[in-house]
């Protein structure tokens, strides 16, 4: 993109400020440490879901078809579904967040990674040397003044040398994002329908359209080895005795609430609501939608509101259909204070379904990029109403936070929601 079994389990005392809820079994600690189970069942599936996209990968290059490119593609959305869970996890567990860049990162120059249309996507950037360097196309390559020798695309060259090349951190080479846009190819459809179509060609021996399909075929199985094997780290760090769990730990019980509870509120309304949704409301940018190659934002929205919706419940549906469930942070915030977590959870259920109504709409009447298009009434509306709810249930957060008695928790932010004026200038 052009862009910079159920168990409650028994506990002994409780921090300071904290009194026993109501439901004796429920502990706090119980609750964190229910907590990281359910990000080391989200990780755990999200790395699943990525070595069926790997093994998808891997039939596309070795029989290249436009059959073979629609699974991988597939393969590819349905990695989204646990993966979008997890971004609650981000705020609060720095070890998440320092990771989380390197699998997730977005907007992305995708001038980087392969070609691009000119036209739409223009030719030169004052603020990044490595625009349109096209490694795909590019043995050798100048960053920083120094000659890099990109002869050979592995996981190692991606991850060590191209992402976040210079410093920049637009310069997005490895993780869902790079795949999408190698598998999509560019979105030139503005506001109009239509995702990526990039011709399965691109990746044959016999049959290459636009050059380098050799160098292609390398780097897109290099970025997908790279995703899995980040996956695989961040799923043992959530595992007994990982090193997330220390982490978690380590902050205590205070700490462990807070953690949970700035995850939601950071997700719901700097990020998601501000970073991800309103900005490019305010713009009427297609440009700005999280999953820009594929038009699959609308699913990425609505997972990532699941995923705060589970951590509260304590509550999430795996794949498969099963069910991980266990002690919540409801019910602390329900033993302190009733009111405030009947309200958070009607907030949560009402975002929830505006969420859906947003994803029906993209699948049913036009895609997230066409809703926010300037001009377009009706569907900035439908944009508009997920933000709406999510500031909603952000408020609600924060009113949970003061029922716990954690004291002050400072939730990210977004010029997009608080100085929208300083998104035009």
């Amino acid at each position: 993109m052009k862009k910079t079994a159920l168990k409650l389990l028994a506990g002994t005392a409780l921090a300071a400020g904290l009194a026993m809820p109501v439901y004796a079994e429920v502990t706090p600690q119980a609750v964190i440490d229910h907590y990281a189970a359910i990000a080391q069942a989200k990780y755990s599936d999200s790395l699943a879901a990525a070595k069926q996209l790997d093994r998808a990968i891997e039939a596309f290059l070795a029989k290249p078809s436009q059959e073979t490119l629609k699974g991988a593609k597939q393969a590819w959305l349905a990695s989204r579904i646990p993966y979008q869970q997890t971004e609650v996890y981000r705020f609060g567990n720095a070890i998440v967040d320092d990771w989380e860049g390197r699998v997730n990162a977005w907007p992305l120059d995708e001038g980087l990674i392969d070609y691009v249309d000119g036209g739409y996507y223009g030719s030169e950037s004052d603020e990044n040397a490595l625009f349109t360097a096209n490694v795909i196309a590019n043995a050798e390559l100048m960053i920083n003044g120094e000659s890099v020798d990109a002869s050979k695309i592995t996981p190692d060259l991606i991850s060590g040398t191209l992402h976040e090349a210079g410093g920049i951190e637009a310069n997005v080479a490895s993780g869902y994002h790079a795949i999408e846009f190698l598998l999509w190819g560019q979105d030139l459809n503005g506001t109009d329908a239509g995702a990526g179509n990039r011709p399965w060609t691109d990746f044959s021996t016999e049959d290459c359209t636009n050059g380098n399909c050799d160098r292609r075929r390398e780097y897109l199985a290099a970025a997908s080895d790279l995703l899995v094997a980040d996956l695989e780290e961040m799923a043992a760090n959530w595992a007994e005795g990982g090193a997330a769990r220390a982490e978690l730990s380590a902050k205590g019980i205070s700490g462990g609430l807070a953690t949970i509870l700035t995850g939601m509120g950071s997700l719901s309304y700097g990020e998601l609501a501000g970073e991800r949704m309103k900005l490019g409301l305010l713009l009427g940018d297609p440009e700005e939608e999280h999953d820009c190659f594929s038009d699959n934002t609308h699913n990425s929205h609505l997972y990532d509101t699941v995923g705060i919706m589970n951590v509260y419940m304590g509550t999430y549906v795996r794949p498969d259909g099963s069910t991980v469930s266990g002690p919540s942070i409801a019910e602390l915030v329900a033993a302190k204070d009733a009111a405030v977590d009947q309200e958070l959870k009607a907030d949560l259920e009402a975002t929830l379904q505006a969420m859906k109504a947003m994803a029906q709409r993209a699948q049913s009447t036009e895609a997230y990029d066409q809703m926010i298009a300037s001009g377009n009434t009706e569907g900035n509306a439908v944009v508009q109403a997920a933000i709406d709810g999510l500031i909603k249930q952000t408020k609600s957060i924060e009113r949970a936070i003061t029922a716990l008695e954690l004291g002050a928790i400072e939730l990210e932010g977004s010029d997009s929601l608080d100085n929208p004026n300083a998104v035009f200038q």
